[in-house]
C-alpha cells in the first residue's frame, strides 16, 4: 500500500505500565477511542496493530496492543509514529483541508502570479503556517487564515494566496 493512503495521527512515545502498554502522543484531533486498529510504518511497509483497549486523556493516548504483553515488546515500538488510512477521515466542507492534503500544491499570489509549492504545514503554538519554497529557493510562512488563502483547488492542486505588499520582502 502506498504512503499516500495513510496519514499519521501521533506517535509511541514511551511503555506504559507492565503488561505491555504504550503512551502515545497524538498529533490531531481524530477520535481515537473508537479505534479497532492503527498501523506501523516498518520497512516501508504498512503493518496494522489491532488495539485491545485505549483511552485516552487531552493529547495522550494510552494503548494496549493484541500481541505485545510485555514492556520489553513495547519498548520496540517507542518512536513509532500511529498511522491511520486516509478513507476514515471525515469529509470536509468546500474549501477546508486537512493538513497533509495541500503538500505540494502549486502557491500562485493575485498579483505577482505563481510563488513555489507548499512543502509543509508548521504548528506554531496557536497558529498554523504553510511553508512555501518559492522557485528562487526562497522559504516564506503564509498564515492559515481566511485574509491570505483565497481560493483552493483539491483537483487542480492549487492553493490562491493574497499576500499584502511588501510580503515577500520580510
Amino acid at each position: 500500500m502506498d504512503q499516500k493512503e495513510y496519514f499519521q495521527i501521533g506517535y509511541i512515545s514511551k511503555t506504559h505500565g507492565l503488561k505491555g502498554g504504550v503512551t502515545a502522543i497524538l498529533t490531531t484531533d481524530f477520535s481515537v477511542t473508537e479505534m479497532k486498529n492503527v498501523f506501523f510504518q516498518i520497512n516501508n511497509a504498512f503493518v496494522p496493530y489491532f488495539i485491545e483497549d485505549i483511552s485516552d486523556r487531552g493529547d495522550q493516548a494510552f494503548i494496549k496492543f493484541e500481541g505485545v504483553n510485555s514492556p520489553e515488546e513495547a519498548i520496540k515500538l517507542k518512536g513509532s509514529g500511529l498511522y491511520l488510512a486516509k478513507a476514515l477521515r471525515a469529509k470536509l466542507k468546500r474549501g477546508e483541508f486537512y493538513d497533509d492534503e495541500i503538500i505540494d500544491f502549486e502557491v500562485t499570489d493575485k498579483n505577482l502570479g505563481i510563488i513555489g509549492r507548499v512543502r509543509e504545514i508548521m504548528q506554531t503554538g496557536l497558529n498554523k503556517l504553510i511553508v512555501v519554497e518559492t522557485n528562487s529557493g526562497k522559504e516564506i510562512l503564509i498564515p492559515i487564515n481566511a485574509p491570505f488563502i483565497s481560493s483552493l483547488s483539491k483537483t487542480k492542486h492549487k492553493l490562491q494566496v493574497d499576500l499584502p505588499e511588501g510580503f515577500l520582502n520580510l
